[in-house]
């Protein structure tokens, strides 16, 4: 059976279904941080330039002081972590694939799309989403032996201290970063993979060349070297999840998991649910392998009265 890619989002969809325009919805379907990293003013040759070595060296340069990347590993950085999800399976030696899940599809998809065989057994690949979407499982490193090993750490900057990038340089790991979610810029299109380095330089040779705008490369430099904004967006991000639970744990909602970012919450009928928020335009998420899970991201600041009338 085929994998079909199944994302967040589809705010166009929920619209011809339920009327109203964009403006007036509070998209909680993806787990974007709804406080995006202030956009810095962008040098004009940006815009008008191709990108050239300097800038991407000063963008690897800060990502490996801001994610303590071992001196043995490489990074590349590209048009976010999906070109470099499709283009993984098709620079590693071709076997068999173990992907834990429940978690998101997005890596199943591109290795049956490549040809592998999709399995339980990690005696030769492994995809590890930590934390995991959406239910926010970690993992520890002892259970991620598996000779080649993608760590898709897409969710993990807020919580760093959990992150395996210590052992990006060991041979056949390759861990993934999304700049989108953390920093809230997932229009940027940004981001990373860090390890092994033939695997990355393959990885290079298949995504080609100027993979990264020039834009994407200044916000995303600027954003790395910006440390206190990240311990403050953590604390602020904890403080509102804490407050999302406590509003949907009054409405008889069980929490499930998940990160910062998002949460999981188990009710008694996800579409039903999901129904009912969006009759007051409020887009969530639910999950085709199972009917009682629900997922919300945060809301702006701002609009946390929209979501909790639609209860």
């Amino acid at each position: 059976m085929t994998i079909a890619r199944d994302h967040g989002g589809g705010l166009d969809a929920a619209i011809k279904t339920y009327g109203g325009t964009r403006d007036v919805w509070l998209d909680l379907s993806t787990g974007i941080n709804p406080v995006p990293y202030p956009m810095p003013r962008l040098p004009a040759e940006a815009w008008t330039a191709l990108p050239d070595k300097g800038a991407f060296d000063r963008l690897y340069s800060l990502a490996r002081h801001f994610w303590s990347v071992p001196d043995g590993a490489a990074i590349l950085a590209a048009n976010g972590a999906s070109p470099i999800i499709a283009a993984l399976p098709r620079v590693l030696p071709q076997g068999t694939v173990y992907i834990p899940g429940p978690t998101y599809n997005e890596h199943g998809a591109a290795f049956q799309a490549a040809g592998w065989d999709l399995g339980q057994d990690p005696s030769h690949a492994m995809v590890a989403v930590q934390p995991n979407n959406p239910d926010g499982h970690l993992w520890q490193v002892d259970d991620l032996t598996a000779p080649i090993t993608i760590i898709d750490e897409s969710f993990a900057d807020v919580t760093p201290d959990r992150s395996m990038m210590m052992r990006a340089d060991q041979p056949g790991t390759v861990i993934l970063k999304s700049f989108g979610k953390f920093w809230g810029l997932a229009g940027v299109r940004l981001g990373f993979a860090i390890g092994d380095p033939e695997i990355i330089n393959n990885l290079a040779e298949l995504l080609g060349p100027w993979q990264v705008s020039g834009p994407a490369l200044s916000v995303g430099a600027e954003a790395l070297s910006d440390p206190e904004w990240a311990d403050e967006t953590r604390a602020r991000l904890q403080a509102d999840a804490d407050r999302l639970d406590t509003l949907l744990a009054g409405k008889g909602a069980e929490l499930v998991g998940g990160t910062t970012l998002f949460r999981l919450y188990k009710v008694q009928n996800a579409a039903a649910a999901q129904a009912q928020l969006a009759q007051h335009k409020v887009w969530s998420r639910v999950f085709p392998y199972d009917p009682n899970w629900l997922r919300l991201g945060l809301p702006p600041q701002d609009r946390w009265d929209q979501l909790e009338a639609a209860f």
